[in-house]
């Protein structure tokens, strides 16, 4: 029997039984924003931690996947100055400690990684601690919080419909599954009426304090600024950092996430949170680096690791409301793994980009083939073709490119491992 099995094993016995034979340190935590959803929990995560830091909080940061180091999974806050991914030193003595305990039983790498977190963010103090949920919410790993300071449902879509259901309904149950009896909860927007329903009715079973976009908060831009409204009032204040319109609702649920865990954020600290905020591969345009070097001189190079139908209507959202869409060539380069909906993540951009590449996953044995995913563009009704990797794409743009044209813009997504692959190859990691 293999250590650590391959694929998703749904359960919290392995992590709790892990978890007290390493003294609990579940309940050793600072305050925990615990976030679920299919899309834009890293976001939110990213807004609630320029939240908190630009009110002069230190704030602990675990997200997954990594896009180039295991090391990005866990943020150390500090108390003067924004975290910091762990050191090397301690993170290999953490990941010690929690194998011994561990004392060779069958388990997860990702339970073993998310019992890594619990011992680094107790053993470290903090103001709060921003968790993101791996899978799911009800039996993922993260879910051994028994008291959070909130809860928070991110815009939930189709995805690991073999893990989680393929209804919105159930999948809208397993994402509730992090809410926690008496205490507080945001729901995020909801595109959808029947998942904002089953949220707000397990909240109200709870007992919880719930706070839902659209009805006690909800934001919107105007005058190319972001109006923020709530029960505490109203709030002007620049648009997110973050490329797309989505980000505006995921700003709004990070301000209201970090109100409904109890901290005051003053207006002055909400606006340099909106300007500073960063979120590696998620609509992230890289201006320099290798593979930018290989595009005609004025291309426009974006990164986004978004991997399904609902994340593939916001990035094509996003791409469309840029300024000069007439006019610039759009070219998409994609790679995905097999569990996702590759279709239905292409029919999003119908129309939109001029051709798709479609290119291997590094480092993954669960990639699609090229070819294959080549085939499921064209029969999404794009113009496709296979090729080697992603450095091969922009060599051939780079080098055949009529200059009587406007420089393309490149969009390359499909797969957080493939996002990971290109910060390395590009040379600007996160930091």
């Amino acid at each position: 029997m293999d250590l650590h099995p391959k694929g998703f094993d749904l359960s919290l016995d392995r992590i709790t039984r892990l978890l007290a034979r390493l003294d609990n340190p579940q309940k050793r935590m600072p305050p925990v924003i615990h976030i679920a959803g299919t899309n834009g929990k890293g976001s939110c995560a990213a807004l609630c931690r320029a939240l908190l830091e630009a009110s002069g909080r230190s704030v602990h940061v675990h997200t997954s996947p990594h896009l180039v180091r295991w090391h990005e999974r866990y943020r150390i806050g500090r108390a003067h100055g924004p975290g910091e991914f762990v050191d090397d030193a301690v993170f290999a003595d953490a990941i010690r400690r929690v194998a011994d305990a561990n004392g060779g039983e069958q388990i997860t790498v990702f339970e073993i990684l998310t019992a890594v977190m619990f011992v680094l963010f107790s053993e470290h103090s903090a103001d709060a601690a921003i968790v993101e949920v791996g899978l799911g919410g009800r039996f993922d790993a993260t879910n051994v919080i028994d008291d959070p300071a909130v809860s928070v449902i991110m815009p939930i879509g189709l995805d690991h419909e073999a893990y989680l259901g393929d209804r919105i309904e159930l999948i809208a149950m397993e994402k509730a599954g992090i809410m926690k009896p008496g205490r507080p909860v945001v729901i995020g927007f909801q595109d959808n009426d029947i998942a904002r329903e089953v949220l707000a009715d397990a909240a109200g079973r709870l007992g919880c304090p719930a706070a839902v976009y659209g009805q006690d908060f909800y934001a919107y831009e105007e005058h190319g600024r972001m109006a923020f409204q709530s029960d505490i009032g109203l709030m002007d204040l620049p648009m997110p950092r973050l490329a797309g319109r989505h980000q505006i609702s995921n700003a709004a649920a990070a301000l209201a996430a970090v109100s409904a865990a109890g901290f005051d954020i003053a207006h002055d600290a909400a606006e340099q949170a909106m300007e500073n905020v960063q979120w590696p591969a998620r609509m992230q345009r890289l201006t320099d680096g290798n593979l930018v070097a290989l595009l005609p001189e004025g291309s426009e190079l974006w990164l986004d690791g978004g991997h399904n139908p609902h994340a593939a209507q916001m990035i094509a959202e996003a791409l469309a409301n840029m300024q000069d869409r007439a006019e610039r060539p759009v070219f998409l380069v994609t790679g995905m793994i097999d569990t996702k909906d590759a279709r239905g993540y292409f029919r999003a951009f119908e129309g939109m980009v001029r051709h798709v590449f479609t290119v291997p996953v590094p480092e993954s044995d669960a990639g699609i083939d090229p070819k294959t995913l080549a085939e499921d563009a064209l029969e999404a009704g794009l113009s496709a073709q296979p090729m080697e990797n992603v450095a091969e794409v922009l060599r051939l743009l780079g080098e055949g490119w009529n200059r009587l044209e406007p420089a393309p813009r490149v969009l390359i997504g499909g797969s957080l491992y493939l996002a990971g692959g290109v910060l390395r190859d590009n040379g600007t990691p996160p930091v």
